[in-house]
Formats: structure tokens, sequence, C-alpha cells
């Protein structure tokens, strides 16, 4: 009781630091291994208080490792701060951008980073005033928007020796996570024809935005043949210039996701044998390119009601009136029924069935060490 009363307490003196971190990644809004700035404050931060830094881990400038104690048990905290491409916005309820066309947090990540390393520094600092044994790492994870910064962190050991993983995520509702959510495989199908005039000698080309197209009628009819846990989408982010020049280049950028990696490994095979009926129709030549990829989370029921526990502890979350209208008005300008915030605690889902849409790379630590997450 007083070791949790003490973190409570180291959170609250650090309440407007940590806000300022949260603001200030907010503003930086970088891309997935673009966090120079955002890594920084964090790293600094950190250092500043006394964990010892190790930046650049696993190979990415972004991502680092502060550590405090020694020792077990040995308690990972995981932190985000990556930005979305196009979503770049004011601080206010109404859509408008800050940066035209620019990157903006539409995830909630600069609170994810900020918030994180404050539950770290309350853990170092009940370590360094003798109230907890044991090591408490922050893990700067870069890049979970896009490539999985954690799974080249998996990769090179960095989860390896951890006790248990702590991770949460911004979201409608306060719960412990026992749903998971699913695996993913984000992949490139490229195209290469021959070009010709349109209009003059079509007969001369092979369009590579004909294979592209092939592909997708081919992969949206096996909708039809999946299980409901399955999701397919794609975006053509490549099929030629003008209409009167037959396209020699097509890019399809395609996530494929299921309930298990194993269902999402079935995917995969038919989508490559999708791409190369679809070459093989159009006369063209493609290349298939697995780019990324995350498993399912795997829930840790004991951490989950351990983290309810906690969580009831703690108290439903309580805002001001203002904060009520803030949120109502983007509600309302989203056409969501205008009801404010949620503050209570959600009960605890013992029998949760497939997991939620969605995919991280908090699932690639979740296979090398037991991770809670809320």
């Amino acid at each position: 009781e007083s070791a949790k009363q003490a973190a409570v307490e180291s959170i609250d003196a650090h309440r407007s630091e940590l806000i300022d971190l949260a603001d200030r990644i907010w503003a930086f809004a970088e891309t997935a291994l673009l966090e120079t700035r955002s890594a920084a404050v964090l790293a600094d931060y950190a250092e500043a208080h006394g964990f010892e830094v190790e930046r650049g881990v696993a190979g990415m400038p972004t991502a680092f490792v502060a550590s405090f104690g020694e020792g077990r048990p040995i308690i990972g905290v995981l932190g985000e701060y990556d930005a979305l491409p196009g979503l770049s916005q004011l601080a206010q309820p109404i859509p408008e951008p800050l940066v035209s066309d620019a990157a903006g947090h539409g995830c909630g990540h600069n609170l994810f980073g900020a918030a994180s390393l404050g539950a770290a520094l309350a853990i170092k600092e009940l370590i360094a005033g003798g109230q907890l044994s044991g090591t408490v790492r922050f893990y700067g994870t870069p890049a979970e928007e896009a490539v999985g910064g954690k799974v080249y962190m998996v990769r090179a050991g960095l989860f390896d020796d951890l006790n248990v993983a702590l991770a949460w995520h911004p979201s409608d509702k306060i719960v412990a996570d026992t749903k998971g959510n699913q695996a993913i495989v984000d992949l490139l199908v490229d195209f290469v024809g021959s070009t010709a005039h349109a209009a003059y000698d079509p007969w001369n080309g092979r369009s590579a935005a004909d294979g592209a197209e092939v592909f997708t009628f081919a992969l949206n009819l096996m909708r039809e043949h999946v299980r409901p846990t399955v999701r397919m989408h794609y975006v053509v982010t490549a099929a030629g210039d003008v209409p009167n020049v037959v396209p020699a280049h097509a890019r399809v950028w395609c996530w494929l996701r299921d309930a298990s990696a194993v269902g999402v490994n079935r995917r995969l095979d038919r989508a490559r044998q999708i791409a190369e009926g679809a070459a093989l129709a159009t006369g063209t030549d493609v290349t298939f390119r697995v780019q990324a990829g995350d498993w399912e989370m795997l829930p840790n029921m004991a951490g989950a009601e351990l983290m309810h526990e906690n969580l009831t502890w703690l108290g439903p979350l309580e805002f001001t009136e203002e904060e009520h209208e803030f949120a109502r008005e983007i509600q309302r300008n989203t056409g969501v029924d205008p009801v404010g915030l949620k503050g209570e605690i959600e009960p605890l889902d013992l029998d949760p069935g497939e997991p939620e849409g969605g995919s991280t790379d908090v699932a690639d630590v979740s296979w090398n060490a037991p991770t809670l997450h809320f």
C-alpha cells in the first residue's frame, strides 16, 4: 500500500514535467524512425533523473533503453512516440492542421511515451529510496506505426531477461486487456510491364496497372472464402501517370491480418499465388515483398487480474467540465454521441473471445516476456 501511494505521489510531483514532455512530442510530430527530437527529449529526461541510458539500440538511432537498479525482478516499461503521416492537427476540437499535409499524433503516442516514462521514474524513485528492489527499464521504442521497432529490439534480445513488460495505449475506455489484437503482415506487390502509346500502339504495351487490377480483384474475391477474423486492406500507390501511356510500373501496398500469425501466413501464401496469377494473366513481371509484420498479442490473465486490482485501487479518472465539453465538441464534429469522457474502470473480461481489430509490435514482446497491457 505504501509503495503504491509513493508511486502516485511521484507521478503527481512530476506532473507538469510529464505534461510538457507530451506536449513537446505532440508538436514535434515525427514519423517512424525519424523521431530524433522526440526520442532525445525522453532520453535526456531519463538521464537527468538518474537513469543510465543506452541510445541507438538494435540498429535504430531513435531507439533507446534507460535503466536503473540491479538484480531481479527486472521490470520493463514500454513507450512509443512516433506520429502518423498527414494527421497534423491544432490542439482544438475542430479539424484544422497545424501544418498542411504534415504529420501528427492520431494514436496518442505523445502520451504513451511521456506517461510510460513517468511510470518508470516512479518505480526508479522507489528503488532509490529502498522501498523496492530490482531493476526498472524504460524502453524507448520507435516506429510502431510502420516497421514495428520492437520487432528489431526483440531480435536484438533486449527483452530476453525481463520478468515482465508493462504497456498501455490511449483509448476510449479504461480496462486491463485480456482480448489482445491481431497478427499482421505488411507487403508490397510491384508489377512491371512495358510501356506504349495507349492510342497509337497499345498492342505493344503490357500494362502494369492491369496486373495490379487483376491482383486486387482476385484478392477481393477471396473475401468470400476467409474466416470472419480476417482483414485485408490495400492501397494502389502507383499505376501510371497519364491515361494515354500504358503504365510500365504499378504498386499495391497491402496489409493482411488475422487472429493468429498462422492464419496470416495462410492468407500470405494465397496472396503470393494471386500475384503470380495476375502477372501471368497480364504478361507482366511481379515482385512480392514482405516488409514487416507482427504476431498476435498473448494476453496474460494473471497479470490482467493484478492490473485490474490496481486500476480499481486507483479509482476512476475525474475530468473537469471544460475537459468534458472539449471531448463533446470532438464527438459532435465526428458524428459520435456527445457524451463526454468516460473515466470509470471497465470490468475485467474473463471470456474475451476473438482479439480486437488492429495490430501492434507490443505483441512481439509478449512472445518473449510476460506482457501486461491496458
